[in-house]
């Protein structure tokens, strides 16, 4: 299974919208016989994938498979019914399936085929990996990671004044720093507000070096319409273009700025304003349908502050200086009304540098056992 696993980890960047899924196959006598994965572009499951690599030799075998095995026709045919037509005698799979419409069927077929099921092996590591998936498969809402990087005191950025503006201010060491690409390359969005463009300029983009079957799609919350037409983000030339891989939500209705922005390929969403704010709970909705797994925000303090107010971020990926900077700098959050606890934190370090990630609300139904 830990093999299994390995290979689903290939899928990241390029299985999304489905599941990133890791499959070995073991000949009768325990003997490799064949693996795979899946890439949503290339259609096969990592089942059908490694049932073609192993042949024959998957009769009376054992297949190893990161996530319950589907049921169902969709793109492709039911998986069930290839390991049932391959022979094999024995299915391990790390989790059911997080859809509650499709959970454990797919493993009560093979069970009704004759083969033996087994459930539960790396279940931790394998839910881990499908988050997203699990997120969107039930409330068809995008998984939120919320990156922070602060110093001990929770500050973000020097006190107004001291920061030089459209220029980024880095908190923390290129250690911590390189180590946000990898969530950029697991989201299929990140998201940050107007606020942090006017000040920072960021590009938002994917600098992993590795392959994704679509762009990171960037998004800023602007409900004025103050994005700059020479920002980063939008600014033809040589350090970035937006290619249909930007989105700008407002609820502004001036449609002459929208359309300078549109010129520049930006996609422009205009939602109803919910208390003169962009409705952050909308925004999630429009992600969703658009087939978006997970989010990641990168945000300032009013965003940071109204995510979390709002139950919306599923997990928290804090990374810290050990530096104060005292009370007149920017806070990570301010006029938080309720109380949260992080249950369970892992802990890495970047030099002097702390990551402190935690999950604040689980996306696999209580009943995926």
């Amino acid at each position: 299974m830990q093999r299994a696993l390995e290979l689903a980890r290939r899928g990241i960047g390029v299985s999304s919208p489905n599941p990133a899924v890791g499959c070995v196959i073991l000949d009768s006598a325990g003997q490799l016989a064949g693996e795979g994965w899946h890439e949503y572009d290339l259609l096969d499951h990592a089942e059908v994938v490694a049932l073609k690599a192993a042949g024959e030799r998957a009769h009376g075998g054992t297949a190893y498979v990161t996530l319950e095995p589907c049921n169902h026709t969709g793109r492709t045919g039911p998986c069930t019914e290839a390991l049932i037509a391959a022979g094999l005698k024995r299915v391990v799979a790390a989790t059911i399936d997080p859809n509650p419409a499709v959970a454990g069927h797919g493993l009560d077929r093979l069970r009704a085929a004759g083969i033996e099921v087994a459930l539960g092996v790396c279940q931790t590591e394998a839910r881990r990996l499908n988050e997203g998936f699990a997120r969107w498969s039930q409330h068809h809402q995008p998984l939120v990671l919320m990156k922070v990087a602060m110093t001990l005191d929770g500050r973000i950025a020097p006190p107004p004044g001291e920061h030089q503006l459209h220029a980024p201010y880095w908190i923390t060491n290129e250690a911590a720093r390189a180590a946000v690409q990898p969530l950029r390359h697991q989201a299929d969005a990140a998201l940050t507000g107007v606020d942090t463009v006017l000040a920072d300029d960021p590009l938002l983009t994917d600098r992993s070096g590795l392959r994704r079957r679509r762009p990171l799609l960037r998004i800023v919350l602007d409900s004025a319409l103050r994005m700059p037409l020479d920002s980063k983000m939008v600014a033809s030339g040589m350090v970035a273009t937006a290619q249909n891989d930007l989105v700008v939500f407002t609820v502004s209705s001036d449609e002459s700025r929208a359309n300078e922005l549109r010129q520049r390929g930006v996609r422009v969403e205009v939602l109803p304003a919910e208390a003169g704010r962009v409705p952050l709970g909308k925004v999630l909705d429009k992600l969703g349908e658009e087939g978006i797994l997970t989010l990641l925000v990168e945000t300032g303090t009013r965003l940071n502050t109204a995510l979390l107010a709002a139950g919306l971020v599923d997990r928290v990926h804090f990374f810290i200086s050990p530096q104060i900077m005292g009370s007149d700098a920017v806070p990570a959050f301010k006029g938080m009304a309720s109380f949260i606890r992080m249950a369970e934190v892992e802990v890495e370090r970047y030099g002097n540098d702390l990551g402190l990630c935690s999950l604040l609300k689980d996306p696999w139904p209580e009943s995926s056992t």
